[in-house]
Parts: structure tokens; sequence; C-alpha cells
């Protein structure tokens, strides 16, 4: 199980990433529409409707939410232990929301559109929804299913060496000088030349 958990590791993260961040695009798009060629509206209040930006039509939760799941996989990338899994189910709960805002937002967003007619005076205004909102819907659902899978196998999957890990007071007060040469870094060894020392010769006790 752990060998097969770890080949997922890449094709689920770039699932996770490439879903994540269609949906943030897709969710930033007008998802209802009004039908003005069939509702006869007056052209001048289509027109400030237009000019408002569709506000009515749009889910800002929904891109909110898929960068949530988005900034979650950059995260699941560079963490370890327990840490990691908490960030897995995070975006997992994230993209689960995503899901169901967009469910939501197409069985609100048309009459939500419809509404802002009424208040401009426009009664009887239709409104449809857009590829845009369908386009969602499929990356939503597809968003979840990488983020579950994460939760599961994120404890086999490889993580990130400590070499990468901030250092701690301990560390940082240690001279890289005063290291064995074979612990020290290639730029190290130069600086030490540079300056006039002999890295490789013995130091006193």
């Amino acid at each position: 199980m752990t060998a097969e958990a770890r080949r997922t590791f890449v094709p689920v993260v770039l699932a996770g990433l490439a879903t994540g961040a269609l949906a943030a695009v897709a969710g930033d798009r007008t998802w209802a529409a009004p039908d003005l060629d069939r509702a006869g509206v007056d052209a001048s209040v289509g027109y400030a409707y237009a000019l408002s930006g569709d506000s009515a039509g749009r889910s800002p939760l929904s891109t909110a939410l898929a960068l949530v799941v988005l900034a979650c996989w950059g995260v699941l990338l560079v963490t370890r232990g327990r840490f990691r899994r908490t960030v897995a189910v995070l975006g997992a709960v994230a993209a689960v929301g995503l899901a169901v805002t967009a469910v939501v937002g197409g069985l609100t967003l048309p009459d939500d559109v419809s509404r802002a007619f009424r208040d401009q005076g426009s009664a009887g205004v239709d409104a449809h929804l857009t590829r845009w909102y369908w386009t969602a819907l499929c990356l939503t659902g597809a968003a979840v299913v990488p983020a579950v899978l994460a939760v599961r196998w994120v404890p086999a999957w490889p993580e990130m060496g400590s070499r990468y890990d901030a250092p701690t007071a301990g560390e940082r007060a240690e001279d890289p000088a005063e290291a064995p040469p074979e612990e020290q870094s290639s730029l190290d060894l130069w600086k030490a030349l540079d300056e006039g020392r002999d890295p490789t010769a013995d130091r006193p006790e």
C-alpha cells in the first residue's frame, strides 16, 4: 500500500493543483445571465446591468474557496508530518465546500439576477446558467477527488527533507568554519580559502 501510495503522489498533486487553479478562474466568471432578448427589456436597463459587473450572477465565495484549495496544495508540498495531514484535511473540506457552493449557486443565482432586474423596475426577466457555471460545476466536483485522496495517502507520500527547514538557534550560532571539512559546503570551503585559511588543517581540540 505504501509503495502504491507513493506512486500516486505526482498525479494526485498535479490533478489537485490543476483543478484548483481552473476552478478559481471559472469561479470568477458570470454564472447566471439575463435573457434580455426574449424579455424585451429596455436597452438602458440591460446596459446598466452590464456596467454593474453582473454581480448578481457571480459567486465570490466559490473563487475564495478555490484559492484556499490551491493554497493547501502548495503548503502540502513543503510540510511534513501531522501538520501536513491537517493541511490535507483542510484542503478536502474546502474542496467539498467549493462543490456545495457551486450546486447552491446553480439553484439561487438565476433568481438573484431576476430580482436585480425587478429592483430596477423591469419585472419578468428570466435568467439562465452560463457555460462558465457548468464548467465550474465540473471542475469543483473534480477538485474533491484528489483532495480526498490526499487525506488518505499523504502519510505515505515523500516529504521535503529537513535540510530545507529554518535553522534552529543552536545551528545559527554555530560557525560553519569550525565544522569538519566534510560537513562544510563548497561555498564555505571557498570562503575559507579566500580568507587565507586552510579548511583541511587539523584544528586543536
